[in-house]
């Protein structure tokens, strides 16, 4: 087919490209590539990522999935003229489902970068792709619903949650840690991990600095004189010569740069773009981290700088844990310091826990949401974070990195009282007792010989009594904090060590899970003592373990660079949505409810008894009813809770944060049918009660959309939402859920309404996007 024939073909045979001049045509289809596939033959596959838009140019195709018996389920039939791919490019999903050539077909494969830009900057063709996309997605959801098909992506893809750095742009990722002392770099080639590159320059001894660059498996080091930040490039580029024409690389080649910040505060709960105001606002957190945030920034803006035309990025280690609750960050010290001076727990190494959960989920191939992780980053800093469904509810690092457990220099938790007596009677000044917690004390100051965990180990296996002591202390606390992180969530599937002493140290895995079997902690002695250098990761959990264990390859410049290109992709929506005539997403006020199984309707209300509608809620199909029940807790009981029907498979409860003390239960946040590991409660009415074993929840905000509503932003996506009123207020963490029976409108509680003033009617405009679920 020609050029010429090609483009006359997709004018009158393809529906989409009604309305298109012949110039946008004929670009469309230069930039495209016309494909042959044979009968049988997989033109896309389920789990892939979405990479092209396909129009079927002769033949037929079905669009289907494997079921659970091994057959196939046929969604829809593809003829001449067809397209198909649209759902995971606009949802930026995996593809849920299989495209299978049905004979020979020609198709033409428009690139991703193509369809953005000449396709969806049409008006006609968004509204024929929107329209496409719900009618598929209900004809989907007849059979499966968007979350099986979900989970069948993520069985069947090799990447189901984007962890690798490669993109459709060819070019090098720049990744900078920039601390006190020490320089850690790494690049990142989007196309060829065969030529990334790992750096530090170490200027420790105040003398020289000692250049250490690793790639293709060999490390190279050589000493040169002292450098400070205005040598960093020259050095940085300087060290590429040394590992030949392979790895060199230009500053124009750079795509996108990534910078590690110590502490975002309450103000970044995901890693952002940077602007002049992020560097203000970077600057002004430096009270938290004096230490560390003013380096990040001076390197922050000399990269700039030498690089003004790429995008930054600020990856934040406090960001993760913008999920903790308020009884879980909040010290007990007057509410006051909290509100005026924003001290609290914040937490560390999040890039490091979020990068595990996410590899943990696709270790186990199991949907992050529905796991509980404890993740164990143990290094020169070490921490412990509970991942509850995929937030972060619990962490062991406080304000500071100083806080939490024993680490190989840092004192970790201590009796505030014990540094007011070294003050008081020993006449230490802030910042010697600055220096003992953080450099003098932790494994360090309770061996007498030093902060690496193998010379302790070393030591202690010739009997050493300090050093003895001081390994068994760190690993007490590792074992202590993993059990308490598991009565917070109630349970935990994966246990993951990563870090340098989490991947090298097969002594502190085995003490950290000794005694823990009783919770489904098993370990595999033989596994765990013979796996080595992880290189990605490895599974050290016994054959018949309920809980896996694994060890995840720790590598922090190149969580940088992913975290980096995250963020980009964000901003770009954030971007197109707010360029576009921004749709009000109403704001509904939720009261606490009741949803029920019908079997539990039979006990409350009577053998066969129907749920009564009594009106129509906003959602199609749902409805609030006549019936109520008393909830029963443990402390109290709330009376005439209204059920909201129709009957589910599950029970469930929702209520409000300040209703949890009057009944005596505490619910986790979750979402709507998201019930393991919750509390259970009584349910009392007319005809007789039921005890729930399960299902009382706090529900987490959320926006309900169509996918026509949903156009750019994905399911699961993350959300900040600007509510106007007399009080503008701006909501994070705000969920969205996108499917075809959903009508527009964003659900809080009523705590989350009285706080802000907001009632029921009001509008809401989504500002940010914080992250995919």
């Amino acid at each position: 087919m020609t050029a010429f024939e090609l483009k006359n073909f997709l004018r009158e045979k393809v529906p989409l490209f009604g309305g298109f001049d012949p110039a946008r045509l004929e670009q469309i289809a230069d930039d495209s590539e016309l494909r042959t596939f044979e009968g049988s033959e997989a033109i896309i596959e389920c789990g892939d990522e979405g990479k092209f838009f396909g129009v079927l140019v002769s033949g037929h195709a079905q669009v289907s999935v494997a079921d659970s018996t091994g057959g196939r389920l046929v969604f829809c039939e593809l003829h001449e003229g067809d397209v198909f791919g649209e759902m995971s490019l606009l949802t930026g999903d995996r593809t849920v489902a299989d495209v299978i050539a049905g004979n020979r077909c020609f198709v033409l494969m428009i690139p991703q970068q193509v369809f953005s830009s000449l396709i969806l900057s049409n008006p006609r063709a968004v509204t024929f792709l929107s329209k496409l996309l719900a009618d598929r997605t209900r004809m989907q959801a007849v059979d499966l619903t968007s979350r099986q098909l979900h989970d069948q992506a993520v069985t069947h893809s090799s990447d189901p949650y984007a962890l690798s750095l490669h993109t459709e742009v060819p070019g090098k990722l720049l990744a900078l840690n920039i601390g006190l002392s020490q320089i850690r770099f790494g690049v990142y080639d989007t196309r060829d991990e065969s030529l990334d590159v790992h750096g530090v320059i170490d200027c420790g001894d105040g003398e020289h600095a000692y250049v250490t660059v690793t790639a293709g498996g060999v490390m190279t080091t050589r000493e040169r004189p002292v450098c400070d930040l205005d040598d960093l490039f020259p050095v940085l580029f300087e060290s590429m010569l040394s590992l030949g024409d392979k790895f060199l690389f230009t500053p124009y080649e750079v795509v996108a740069v990534g910078h590690r910040v110590v502490h975002g505060g309450s103000k970044f709960s995901c890693s952002v773009v940077i602007t002049p105001q992020v560097l203000a606002d970077i600057e002004a957190l430096a009270t938290y981290a004096p230490l560390h945030n003013p380096i990040n920034l001076d390197g922050i803006r000399r990269a700039m700088k030498f690089l003004p035309d790429v995008p930054h990025v600020a990856v934040f280690d406090t960001a993760f844990h913008q999920t903790l609750p308020p009884y879980a960050y909040l010290y007990g010290l007057p509410y006051d310091w909290y509100k005026k001076e924003g001290i609290r727990r914040y937490g560390f190494h999040g890039t490091s826990h979020r990068f595990v959960s996410l590899k943990s989920a696709e270790i186990v191939r199991r949907p992050l949401g529905e796991l509980e992780i404890i993740s164990c980053h143990l290094g020169l800093g070490a921490s412990i974070c509970a991942i509850d469904h995929g937030r972060s509810v619990d962490t062991t690092m406080g304000m500071t990195p100083s806080d939490g457990l024993i680490m190989p220099s840092r004192a970790g938790s201590i009796d505030p009282a014990v540094l007011t007596h070294l003050m008081r009677h020993y006449k230490l000044g802030p910042d010697e007792i600055e220096t003992l917690i953080n450099s003098q004390s932790g494994l360090k100051g309770i061996s007498g010989i030093s902060s690496d965990i193998h010379e302790i180990e070393e030591a202690a296996n010739e009997g050493h009594h300090r050093a003895l002591l001081a390994h068994k202390a760190f690993c007490y606390q590792i074992r202590k904090n993993i059990g308490a992180y598991v009565a917070a969530m109630g349970g935990v599937d994966v246990l993951a060590f990563t870090g340098e002493i989490g991947e090298s140290s097969p002594t502190v895995r085995s003490l950290a899970c000794q005694g823990l079997a009783y919770m489904g902690i098993k370990l595999d002695e033989d596994k765990n003592s013979s796996i080595g250098a992880v290189s990605d990761y490895a599974v050290i959990s016994a054959d018949d373990s309920p809980v896996t264990i694994i060890v995840v390859a720790n590598n922090d410049e190149r969580l940088l660079a992913w975290e980096t290109l995250r963020a980009i992709e964000r901003n770009q929506i954030t971007l197109a949505i707010r360029d576009e005539a921004a749709s009000p997403i109403p704001i509904e006020v939720s009261a606490h409810h009741v949803h029920l199984a019908q079997a539990d309707v039979d006990k409350l209300f009577g053998p066969g008894h129907q749920l009564t509608p009594e009106h129509e809620l906003s959602q199609p199909g749902q409805f609030a009813c006549a019936e109520k029940v008393d909830l029963v807790g443990p402390k109290g009981r709330i009376a005439n809770v209204r059920v909201l029907g129709p009957t589910r498979k599950e029970s469930q409860v929702e209520i409000a944060m300040t209703e949890q003390f009057k009944l005596g239960v505490q619910p986790p946040i979750r979402e709507s049918g998201d019930l393991s590991n919750t509390p259970g409660i009584r349910l009392e009415g007319p005809a007789g009660s039921v005890q729930l074993e399960r299902g009382v929840i706090c529900a987490q905000r959320h926006i309900h959309m169509s996918p026509e509503d949903a156009l750019r932003l994905r399911d699961r996506y993350v959300v900040r939402v600007r509510i106007e009123g007399e009080r503008e207020v701006t909501y994070g963490d705000v969920v969205v859920r996108v499917n075809p029976n959903f009508r527009l409108a964003m659900h809080i509680d009523t705590d989350e309404g009285n706080a802000g003033n907001i009632t029921t009617g009001m509008q809401g405009f989504i500002e940010e996007i914080q992250g995919r679920g």
